[in-house]
């Protein structure tokens, strides 16, 4: 029977985030250590997405809007907007620090913002990796349309798609809209071979708009549902658009502080320590204030 993971709501100074992961019942997803649904919110002109830089570690951070744009910057020298579609993914490694806020065009005017932010745990043996940033635009990211089914693969790969986004790990994240009575069959398993799926591959999905049926349960928007083995298929009750998300599973899940993720609890210290004493890289442009630990 699939299990409902029911998400906490934060209030990060006037934007709502929903958060999954990491949770009291499941810790992971396949690589995903960490899920937000950012809105959706309405901000005043003048009002805004307003996080200065911070640091990670150990992780890669993946950024992906329904509605609105962030203008992101990192310690690399980025300076970037994104917006609907598009992907920003960055390779934390051994240690990058980075601000998301806005525009000057988009923040005086009235505005709307509305997407995900999820954190990918780098594999132990890559996770002091030169960190890195990588931004891919929707039209160069594969899509599957088939008897009323239209999914894009943002990164990994899933159903024959292999996502430009470069991954560390097995996995896979998809985008789907979807009509009504329409069915999705879970990645990496084969309807025609039910032997044949991973048994280490983990999967869960993200209703976004309408309503979903697996294996006999029915789940609303605003939902995250995380598969059990036995289950293969999700049917649309109502049409709608969800997010499919998952991976291998890691047998050894390392360890979340704040922004950080290590195989240790020292190599979490001492980025505390380094972040504290200002050790790690300036965001060029925006280095006039930071989040303390």
């Amino acid at each position: 029977m699939p299990k409902h993971l029911v998400a906490k709501e934060h209030d990060l100074g006037g934007l709502t985030v929903k958060r999954v992961l990491p949770h009291m019942q499941k810790k992971m997803v396949g690589p995903f250590i960490f899920f937000d649904h950012m809105g959706p919110t309405n901000f005043a002109a003048g009002t805004g997405i307003n996080v200065r830089p911070h640091p990670h570690i150990g992780l890669s951070t993946l950024t992906y809007l329904f509605t609105g744009s962030i203008l992101h910057r990192d310690s690399l020298g980025t300076h970037l907007e994104i917006f609907p579609g598009d992907v920003n993914w960055m390779t934390a490694g051994k240690g990058i620090v980075h601000s998301e806020r806005e525009t000057f065009e988009v923040r005086a005017n009235p505005h709307h913002i509305d997407g995900l932010q999820c954190w990918v745990a780098l594999p132990e043996n890559m996770a002091e990796l030169s960190p890195s940033f990588q931004h891919v635009k929707k039209s160069e990211l594969p899509h599957l349309i088939h008897e009323g089914v239209m999914m894009r693969l943002i990164v990994g790969e899933a159903l024959g798609l292999s996502s430009p986004v470069k991954t560390y790990s097995p996995m896979f994240y998809l985008d789907i809209a979807a009509c009504q009575s329409s069915d999705i069959i879970r990645p990496n398993f084969d309807i025609n071979d039910p032997s044949n799926l991973k048994v280490s591959h983990e999967c869960g999905v993200y209703v976004v708009e309408g309503e979903v049926n697996i294996s006999g349960a029915t789940f609303k928007k605003g939902e995250f549902i995380l598969l059990e083995d036995t289950d293969t298929m999700v049917t649309m009750n109502v049409s709608g658009r969800l997010i499919m998300l998952g991976g291998e599973k890691f047998e050894q899940p390392p360890f979340l502080t704040w922004n950080f993720v290590a195989y240790s609890k020292e190599r979490i210290s001492q980025a505390v320590d380094d972040w504290r004493a200002q050790k790690f890289p300036k965001v060029p442009g925006d280095d006039k204030e930071y989040i303390e630990y």
